[in-house]
């Protein structure tokens, strides 16, 4: 089975404490996944801010607005420097998301790197080469886009 690699680096004008009780706070993913990914969280977040061995289950329509679940488990978090979130259950064979948060000059240095992979032998090295890989960097795109808009 072959693993992926995406990896991104934002710059986020605002202070470490800001952008980590952001970032650490999981009702907060509503605002930067795409509209048309119909994303929903089933668990109830409210007002929870993110600790190790967290579940989330969610609902999202990436494809053909399809619904599939999805329950990943914060296996490790450090408070304002990182938190890896990976799946238990859904679309992906594997994934690990590591979220590190780094002060810099004049803001935040937010770094993703996801490692993943898609199974289903050669179906799914096809997927990837013609719909996965595209979509994942338009999330992260999007997100990008949405994080200089909440931030400035």
């Amino acid at each position: 089975m072959k693993v992926y690699r995406l990896s991104t680096e934002t710059f986020i004008p605002a202070s470490l404490d800001t952008v980590w009780n952001y970032f650490a706070t999981p009702i907060n993913l509503n605002e930067m996944t795409p509209p048309d990914m119909s994303f929903e969280i089933l668990t109830d977040v409210e007002g929870v801010k993110m600790y190790a061995g967290m579940i989330i289950q969610y609902k999202v329509r990436p494809l053909l607005n399809i619904p599939m679940g999805w329950t990943t488990e914060i296996t490790h978090c450090e408070e304002g420097k990182y938190f890896v979130d990976e799946q238990r259950f859904g679309p992906y064979a594997l994934w690990h998301h590591q979220h590190h948060f780094e002060a810099v000059a004049g803001g935040v240095k937010m770094t993703d790197t996801i490692h993943y992979a898609i199974g289903m032998g050669i179906l799914g090295k096809i997927a990837y080469a013609v719909y996965v890989k595209k979509r994942l960097e338009g999330i992260f795109s999007y997100r990008e886009k949405r994080v200089k808009e909440i931030f400035g």
